[in-house]
């Protein structure tokens, strides 16, 4: 007898960025969000904020080795929401070199990320992309809800 209900799907982390936008991301408003965990993850979660108010948003999800995903602010919404995610803290991060960053964030986003747990995760994936572009903010423990990204 077959299962007549639907299998819901998993909830939404974002999309794999799959062609180059016309124009580079605006790098001049460049912000770290962490986000909470799911359990029984208690570092939380960083996304890296790429633009303003309608800004990009990146991270690392899905597996121990898939492609690093994209969204938009309403995809961010959603992905909150359907994570059962809520933002914690927000930072913003001075980039003084745009083209090298963006530059870092194309070849992440088209490689598959090896998830290590704590020493390559979601924290090491914005630090890449942000010091590419200049900037020395990190995290010494590479757990987001535990210590400042500076």
């Amino acid at each position: 007898m077959a299962n007549d209900k639907a299998t819901k799907p998993p909830p939404y982390e974002g999309d794999e960025l799959n062609m180059c936008l016309a124009r580079a991301f605006d790098f001049n408003t460049t912000t770290a969000i962490v986000v909470s965990g799911t359990f029984p993850n208690p570092c939380g979660h960083m996304v890296l904020k790429v633009g303003d108010a309608d800004g990009h948003y990146f991270h690392t999800a899905g597996g121990a080795y898939s492609r690093p995903k994209f969204m938009r602010e309403l995809g961010f919404q959603r992905y909150l929401r359907e994570n059962k995610k809520r933002v914690l803290s927000r930072r913003p991060v001075p980039i003084t070199d745009p083209i090298a960053a963006q530059g870092k964030l194309d070849q992440l986003m088209a490689t598959p990320w090896r998830w290590l747990v704590l020493p390559n995760n979601c924290a090491s994936f914005v630090e890449e992309v942000v010091q590419a572009g200049g900037s020395n903010a990190g995290l010494y423990f590479n757990c987001p809800r535990a210590e400042a990204f500076k």
